[in-house]
């Protein structure tokens, strides 16, 4: 069989035949292939005369196709052999989440498959919102406190169990979100495991049955009948915002959307939470003080900003799916602005708020504290590039940043 011998690339391709020694310049001719070894195309030079115009036809076509074999090849075998990271790259390219860790992370060993397995839940329970919920039961728990000795078993034991019951439905709901938001979450979070695939329609069902049972079941069995309205309420708004059911789906219309988020982290978690303490646990009558109106009324207030900001960087799916927020209507400056005046408004009421207290160490802490959050909050929100999708969702999480921080406070407001 004739030999093929190729010269080195940089300096061209050259075709040589066994009982030819030379070519001259002028018997020679370019002859292009396609593919995508460099910038240019692929030239080799070939003899044109006529008495080897058979080895030449032969020789040409032989050499074409080892080339277009060999580059369709390549680009298969790239695109074949490392699937999965290809997505992960996608994924983490488009999230623009820097609180949601990379879906596959670790290599896909045995013991790395549980790492995997724990990573997934973590997105899916969407950790940003667990630590709000347990923040805001252990705050609102400590308003039910008036003297040392309250600080007992008794009240770390109904803390604990309420914050677990909580827990539980807080995953029920934000995993029926995204069972209800599998199509939409691929365009606006592709990073969460239904919208990649890391979880099974059926697994996620399996995981929200699972923790709603689980939910009310604890909070039977404590026997605390503001716990168990609070978790039976949580239920019945959270599932009808998200799922897709005749006369449900209430986060379609923006201020059914707004009033359920502000009914559940507002009102629900501050009074029922407190009730729970001072009536089940402490076994005293309902009183309704200063430190919680005030909080009832501040968490209203973010319950808002939360509602309306996290609609803020999902314009594109919303649009996508024909849900109306108040972004898709008003667009997103607009609603950005929106939130900030109004959590501006929020920190002026509470510095006046501190500001009336008879004890002085609160005066100065919460005067002190929100002061210093308002001007962060106003420093940040000068610095934010309303174009850009990951600069939004920053925010967002930083916002609730500043709702675990409210927290810290509240307990302080006497």
């Amino acid at each position: 069989m004739d030999a093929l011998v190729l010269g080195s690339f940089t300096g061209g391709l050259s075709l040589f035949i066994p009982g030819r020694s030379s070519w001259r310049s002028k018997d020679l001719k370019p002859v292009h292939f396609p593919g995508s070894f460099s910038s240019s195309s692929i030239r080799v030079q070939l003899p044109t005369c006529n008495s080897y115009n058979i080895i030449e036809n032969s020789h040409t076509k032989r050499f074409r196709q080892h080339v277009v074999k060999h580059h369709a090849r390549g680009v298969l075998e790239t695109s074949t052999a490392f699937p999965k990271s290809n997505t992960k790259f996608l994924v983490k390219a488009n999230s623009g989440h820097s609180l949601e860790s990379e879906p596959g992370a670790y290599p896909n060993t045995p013991g790395n498959s549980v790492k995997n397995a724990l990573d997934a839940f973590y997105r899916f329970s969407r950790p940003h919102t667990v630590i709000g919920t347990a923040l805001s039961i252990i705050s609102v728990s400590l308003l039910a406190v008036e003297k040392l000795s309250d600080i007992s078993s008794p009240f770390y034991t109904g803390v604990f169990e309420a914050v677990v019951a909580a827990l539980m439905m807080n995953i029920y709901i934000v995993g029926l979100n995204q069972l209800s938001d599998i199509e939409i979450d691929k365009v606006n979070k592709p990073y969460l495991p239904l919208a990649s695939g890391e979880y099974s329609t059926l697994t996620g069902i399996m995981i929200v049955t699972s923790f709603s049972i689980m939910s009310f079941w604890l909070g039977w069995i404590v026997g605390s009948w503001p716990l168990f309205w609070a978790l039976f309420i949580s239920f019945v708004l959270g599932t009808a915002y998200s799922i897709n059911l005749p006369l449900l789906r209430w986060k379609r219309f923006a201020l059914v959307a707004a009033m359920c988020i502000l009914a559940v982290r507002a009102v629900i978690v501050q009074l029922a939470f407190y009730l729970h303490i001072q009536t089940h646990v402490f076994s005293r009558p309902a009183v309704f003080s200063k430190p919680l109106i005030f909080a009832t009324a501040f968490m209203s207030f973010f319950s808002v900003v939360i509602a309306l900001f996290k609609d803020i960087p999902d314009i594109e799916g919303d649009k996508i799916f024909g849900i109306k927020s108040y972004t898709v209507r008003l667009g997103q400056e607009r609603v950005f602005w929106t939130c900030i005046s109004l959590l501006e408004m929020a920190y002026s009421v509470s510095i006046l708020v501190g500001a009336t207290s008879s004890y002085t160490w609160s005066k100065v802490i919460t005067v002190l504290g929100h002061s210093i959050l308002a001007a962060i909050l106003w420093i940040r929100a000068k610095s934010v590039d309303l174009k850009s999708k990951a600069a939004i969702t920053s925010c967002y999480m930083f916002v609730w940043k500043l709702f675990y921080a409210e927290y810290l406070l509240i307990p302080l407001i006497r």
